[in-house]
């Protein structure tokens, strides 16, 4: 069924700041545009001078929004992910106060092409998309969301592609530190401390830049499960009660980041090369209480059933990251044009040690279960680019060129044998779930072995080329192209017996654009590409896992090719005031070979009723929406100091999959954002909020559907400058409490799915108090 787009009614803001009058010394300044040849001072950002709005992208034919850091900056975010919350169309499925996996157009995250300069990155997710609380919003310059595609880039951006632009020496003279802290809802403290300095340095300039980050999320989880759904029983809360989970979530971590660029501009050539480097050392701890009764005071249990408390289980899971990148350029402007060659390095490590121990009470025996996983992804591209252009005519330039990158992804996942046994009455007497713990009960466990599937690699070798022709005559900015990519790929399953497969594959993405200047300050932009998208990793490896989809079971297959999806965009956008923009965009995705899951008929490991389920390219899916922002000061009603933004998406997709229609998994119908900034010169001092809602989601596998709502985010900050180089800031995020919201409908087997006979139906709340931060920033 398509669904009819509605907009759901905001809630009203209120503020109220106190301020204190010290009189301000620094001069108002404009951000200073690096396009024109200068350099930015280091008091220009830590002293804002003005407010920052979204930009237009003048430079080429595609649709291109540019947000600066000082759109960003006054609201303090942690990272790149917090920082996108308020740009258009980007939504998230992350637990709250988190920003990890981007959905663009609310489409899934492999679906949304993640660059770092201009470069893809790896990353640990079998989707292929890379998260974005990876990269600290410290070391953002701007951020690019490019609504299509260009044959200059790889096509793997069906939904579009987020390119985050490091700052490096071109971009920053001086230096400043950022130092503060962070205060969460269960009176945790972290710090957060920064530095960037950039200059000359021999006949080019350098920057060098290092944070810390102290990452802390509290939540609170509660759950009640039943064994049937108010799909079959309108009772089912009292007839159908089986169990209430009550969880403390905590995630806690630290992130090291260092940044270092260093580029030459040269008569006729230029060099540049740029490296970052993030390690991440994180904690996700869970302790979670089942009970029989829905109500029942979560005192302690008895030694023996009937007691309230059914199950006690504490999960830990350490893991650690190290993620870098190094790119070098090098261009020389000659005779015949302009050649450049671009060499890259990246590299993603992930080690994390999973430890669950479970005490189960509901048993004549009470009985203790130690369960211990040990995962390691190593993830690493090496990519050559060769490009050259050259002038066709005064107003019109060719470009072509070629990409090569070896990419291997390895998989380890290992398993401890469990260890199981039956407590005895000593060591069980007078347990109290609130001041022990099932730890207590531990054993060492015995050596790791494979899980089944869970040693691979992946080798991904790929070979494109590109040609495309692009120009300007008076009003009217154009380009075409296309793009030829060509892969080989070798899979390797290590589970024993060993198994290689190889495959390849290749496609042609030809791309427009243009942009047509109407009136005064009006501009029609327009473009049509095809994309692609990659399989997930864990799709290609050839291992039969059993029980993984309810009861029934998944073979992966290295055959698989990419969707291919052609796409549309047509927008509008005008200029108001003296830095507004206010733009509306339409858009449209035709994805063809969709990967589905599929029932290929063969009795599954469990028996009658189940199969064996594996990904194939079948079917079509349909991605479409509606965009509005808006990005001005209000100076055209005499108010140049207040600046307003605000963005609206409306989104729709339409899929068939072996149960019927559904949306894309996990699409949001709606998303919006609305705030404003008033700065106060006369004391150099502003405040400013930003409120944030995105729609439910629905997605759907074998065995399992799940709806997903969010609540609503509210961020307020206050700032104070002093002089030239000093401002403080205070923010206030997820002051409404944000929750979410799910409903699992879970099936043991297809039949039962369509049939709608419940395995278990479960609802689930997860909450997370507010976060205050106070930043300082000094300039130098």
């Amino acid at each position: 069924m398509i669904r009819v787009f509605s907009l759901h009614s905001a809630a009203a803001l209120a503020l109220a700041a106190a301020l204190a009058a010290v009189p301000a010394t620094a001069q108002d300044m404009a951000p200073i545009q690096n396009e024109d040849g200068t350099i930015t001072s280091a008091q220009d950002i830590v002293v804002l001078g003005s407010i920052g709005y979204r930009n237009r992208n003048d430079d080429q034919a595609e649709p291109i929004l540019t947000y600066d850091s000082e759109f960003f900056q006054r609201f303090e975010p942690l990272t790149a992910g917090d920082a996108l919350k308020r740009v258009p169309s980007v939504t998230f499925l992350s637990d709250v106060i988190e920003s990890d996996g981007a959905r663009l157009r609310g489409l899934p995250p492999g679906y949304t092409q993640i660059l770092i300069n201009g470069e893809k990155v790896p990353g640990s997710n079998a989707d292929r998309s890379f998260f974005l609380d990876r990269i600290p919003a410290e070391l953002i310059d701007r951020v690019e969301i490019v609504r299509s595609s260009s044959a200059r880039r790889t096509g793997d951006a069906v939904a579009g592609t987020l390119n985050i632009k490091l700052r490096d020496g071109y971009e920053l003279d001086g230096g400043y530190l950022r130092a503060g802290g962070l205060y969460f809802d269960d009176k945790e403290l972290e710090p957060s401390l920064g530095g960037v300095f950039g200059g000359a340095l021999g006949p080019g300039r350098f920057l060098l830049g290092a944070n810390f980050q102290g990452r802390h999320n509290p939540k609170k989880k509660f759950s009640l499960r039943y064994d049937d759904s108010p799909e079959n029983n309108p009772d089912y809360a009292t007839d159908d009660f089986n169990n209430r989970e009550d969880q403390r979530d905590t995630r806690d971590g630290k992130d090291y980041s260092f940044n270092a660029t260093y580029d030459i501009k040269g008569d006729t050539t230029d060099f540049s090369i740029n490296g970052f480097y993030v390690h991440t050392d994180r904690i996700e701890d869970e302790r979670s209480f089942e009970y029989n009764d829905a109500t029942a005071i979560n005192g302690p249990i008895r030694a023996t059933p009937p007691g309230n408390l059914t199950v006690d289980n504490a999960n830990v899971n350490r893991i650690n990251q190290d993620n870098y990148s190094v790119n070098g350029k090098l261009a020389h402007r000659w005779s015949l044009g302009e050649t450049s060659l671009k060499v890259g390095l990246s590299r993603f490590d992930e080690d994390s040690l999973e430890t669950e121990y479970e005490v189960e009470f509901d048993r004549a025996l009470p009985r203790f279960t130690g369960d211990q996983t040990r995962t390691g992804i190593t993830d690493k591209e090496f990519s050559v680019k060769l490009e050259h252009e050259f002038a066709l005519s005064a107003d019109t330039k060719l470009v072509f060129g070629g990409f090569w990158q070896d990419k291997d992804r390895s998989t380890a996942i290992t398993e401890a044998p469990r260890d199981r046994y039956n407590l005895t009455a000593a060591n069980r007497q007078g347990y109290d779930q609130f001041n022990r713990n099932p730890t207590e009960f531990a054993r060492p466990f015995g050596a790791f072995v494979p899980a089944a599937g869970g040693l691979n690699t992946i080798e991904e070798e790929r070979l494109d080329g590109f040609v495309l022709v692009e120009g300007k005559t008076g009003a009217f900015a154009w380009e075409a192209g296309v793009r030829y990519e060509t892969t080989d790929l070798t899979i390797d399953d290590l589970t024993p017996p060993a198994t290689r497969v190889t495959n390849d594959y290749e496609k042609f993405l030809p791309s427009a654009s243009f942009k047509l200047n109407v009136g005064n300050g009006g501009r029609i932009i327009g473009s049509v590409a095809r994309t692609s998208r990659r399989p997930e990793f864990n799709f290609l490896s050839p291992a039969l896992l059993e029980a993984e989809l309810g009861d029934n079971d998944l073979l992966g297959n290295p055959l698989l090719d990419p969707e291919t999806a052609w796409g549309a965009d047509l927008g509008f956008e005008q200029r108001i005031g003296r830095s507004g923009i206010v733009g509306v965009n339409v858009f449209y995705r035709k994805v063809n070979d969709l990967i589905e899951v599929t029932n290929t008929g063969v009795e599954g490991s469990e028996g009658s009723g189940t199969f064996v389920f594996q990904p194939l390219n079948v079917g079509d899916g349909k991605v479409y929406g509606i965009e509005f922002d808006i990005s001005s000061d209000l100076g055209f009603i005499g108010l140049p100091d207040t600046g307003i933004f605000g963005n609206l998406s409306l989104l729709d997709s339409k899929i068939v999959d072996f149960a019927g229609k559904r949306r894309f998994n996990g699409q949001s119908d709606y998303v919006y954002n609305v705030g404003f900034i008033q700065d106060i010169k006369s004391v150099g001092a502003a405040f400013g909020a930003t409120y944030r809602k995105q729609g439910g989601a629905f997605d759907r596998v074998v065995g399992e559907e799940v709806f997903t709502t969010y609540g609503a985010d509210l961020e307020i900050f206050v700032e104070k400058r002093f002089g030239k180089s000093f401002t403080i800031r205070a923010v206030g995020s997820n002051l409404l409490n944000g929750a979410k919201r799910e409903r699992f409908n879970k099936f043991t087997t297809v039949k039962d799915q369509a049939d709608r006979t419940f395995d278990e139906f479960e609802l689930e709340s997860e909450k997370a108090g507010p976060v205050f931060q106070l930043m300082a920033r000094y300039a130098f």
